[in-house]
C-alpha cells in the first residue's frame, strides 16, 4: 500500500515497491551530478597557479556549461517523457564522466570550454529534470516528500565529494584527482541510471494520469509559467553563483583551503534540513507559500555575506543560505506539477529550468567578474539580494493552481 490507495501499486514480487528504487537511482544522479559541480571550485587555486587563469575565465566554463543545461534541459526532458528516463542518464552519464577525465589533461582555456559546454553540460542537463520528472510521475500525495529525498542526495554530493577533492588534491595532485573523480563518477551514474525505469503502472499508483494537465504549447500561453519562469531566474542566480564563489571568498577571508572546504559542508548540511522541511511543507502548503519559505532566508544570508568580515561568522551566513538553497530545489517540480499535471511535464520542466540556468550563467560570470574588478565579492551578493527580492514579489503574486482547464487527456507530445 501507498499513498493511500490500496491495490494500486506496482510492486516487485519481492514485496518491495519499485518506486523506491527509482527515487534511489534518481538519488545516485543527483549525489554525483551536483557533487561534482560543488568539487569544482576547489581546482581554481590549482588552474590559477599552473596557467594563470583568472577567475572569470573559470566561472565562465561553468556559466557554459549551465546555459547549455538549460538550452538541452527541455530536450532532454522530452526525450525521458517519450522513451523513459534510463537510457537518457545512462548517455548523459558517461559524457558527464568523461568530461572530468578530459580535463585532467587540459592545457588550453579552450580546452575547458569545449569541455564545459559539451560533456559537462549533457551531465547536467537531464540530472534534474528527468529525475525529478520521472519521481513526480510516481507519487501524487508525496511527491513534494519524494522530491526532498532526492535532492537530499544532491546535498550529500555537496559535504562528501568536495572533502575528497580536496583530500586527492593534497596527497596527490589535480590531474590524478580528476581522474579518479571522474572514473568514480561514470560508474556511480550508470549504476543509478539503470534503476531509473519507469514502472508500467507508475501512473496508477500515484493515481493521476500522464495524459492529463498542459501541453507544452498550452503552458506557453499561460501567464503563470512565465512567471514561474521568472521566479526560477531570480532565484537560480544565487543557487548557482554562491556554492562556486563561497569557497573561494573564504580562503580570501583567511581559510586553508581545506578549511574553506567546510563551508559547502555546512551549506549541505543545511539544505538537508530545508529540503526535507520545505519538501514535507510543499505537499501541504503548495507551491507559492513554499517558494516564500525558501525566499526569506535566501535574502537574509546575501545580506549577511556583504558585511561579515571574518572566516568564522561566514559560517552562520553559510547555514542560513543552505536552508533556503536546499529548499528551492524540492519546490521546481512538484509545482509544475501543481499547475500544469503530467501529461508533459518533463518538457514544461524542462523550459522552466533553462530560464533558471540563463540567470545561472550570468550569475556566474558576474561573480566572477566582480571580484576581479573590485577584489571583493560585496557587490556581487548586493545584486544577488536584490534580484531575490524580486523573485519574492513575483511569488506573492502566484494565484492558486487550478489545473482542471488542462485536464483533458491526450498524448504525451511529441
Amino acid at each position: 500500500m501507498a499513498d493511500g490507495r490500496p491495490g494500486r501499486v506496482f510492486v516487485l514480487t519481492t514485496g518491495l515497491d519499485r518506486r523506491y528504487l527509482v527515487v534511489l537511482g534518481a538519488w545516485m544522479v543527483q549525489f554525483t551530478i551536483v557533487g561534482m559541480m560543488f568539487a569544482y571550485g576547489l581546482f581554481f587555486k590549482s588552474l590559477e597557479e599552473e596557467y594563470g587563469w583568472s577567475r572569470t575565465m573559470l566561472s565562465a566554463c561553468s556559466s557554459l556549461s549551465f546555459f547549455m543545461m538549460g538550452v538541452l534541459a527541455s530536450f532532454g526532458g522530452h526525450l525521458a517523457d517519450r522513451y523513459g528516463p534510463r537510457i537518457v542518464l545512462a548517455f548523459t552519464g558517461i559524457c558527464y564522466g568523461a568530461g572530468y577525465l578530459l580535463m585532467s589533461q587540459v592545457s588550453m582555456a579552450w580546452q575547458m570550454f569545449a569541455i564545459f559546454g559539451l560533456f559537462v553540460a549533457l551531465g547536467m542537463a537531464t540530472h534534474d529534470v528527468v529525475t525529478l520528472s520521472t519521481v513526480a510521475h510516481q507519487f501524487q500525495r508525496r511527491r513534494g516528500l519524494m522530491t526532498a529525498v532526492v535532492k537530499v542526495g544532491t546535498a550529500l554530493g555537496q559535504i562528501s565529494v568536495p572533502v575528497m577533492a580536496g583530500f586527492l588534491i593534497a596527497s596527490t595532485d589535480w590531474r590524478s584527482a580528476l581522474l579518479i573523480l571522474g572514473s568514480g563518477s561514470m560508474i556511480i551514474l550508470l549504476l543509478g541510471a539503470g534503476l531509473m525505469k519507469r514502472p508500467p503502472l507508475a501512473e496508477a499508483a500515484a493515481g493521476e494520469a500522464s495524459g492529463n494537465g498542459a501541453s507544452l504549447q498550452q503552458a506557453r500561453r499561460d501567464p503563470i509559467f512565465w512567471m514561474i519562469c521568472a521566479i526560477q531566474f531570480a532565484h537560480f542566480t544565487t543557487l548557482t553563483t554562491i556554492p562556486l564563489h563561497i569557497v573561494v571568498h573564504g580562503m580570501d577571508l583567511g581559510m586553508n583551503p581545506a578549511v574553506a572546504a567546510t563551508l559547502l559542508s555546512v551549506m549541505a548540511g543545511a539544505s538537508i534540513v530545508g529540503r526535507l522541511t520545505v519538501g514535507g511543507s510543499v505537499d501541504r502548503i503548495g507551491g507559492r507559500r513554499a517558494y516564500i519559505l525558501c525566499f526569506v532566508p535566501l535574502i537574509t544570508s546575501l545580506v549577511l555575506f556583504i558585511f561579515i568580515p571574518t572566516p568564522w561568522l561566514l559560517y552562520g551566513a553559510v547555514a542560513i543560505y543552505g536552508f533556503g538553497h536546499g529548499g528551492f530545489y524540492t519546490v521546481i517540480s512538484p509545482i509544475v506539477a501543481e499547475y500544469f499535471g503530467l501529461r508533459s511535464h518533463g518538457a514544461i520542466f524542462g523550459v522552466v529550468v533553462f530560464f533558471g540556468t540563463i540567470g545561472g550563467a550570468l550569475g556566474l560570470i558576474m561573480a566572477g567578474s566582480v571580484f576581479d574588478i573590485w577584489s571583493s565579492y560585496g557587490p556581487a551578493f548586493g545584486g544577488l539580494a536584490a534580484l531575490a527580492a524580486i523573485g519574492l514579489v513575483l511569488a506573492f503574486r502566484l494565484p492558486a493552481p487550478d489545473r482542471q482547464r488542462f485536464d483533458r487527456p491526450g498524448p504525451v507530445e511529441g
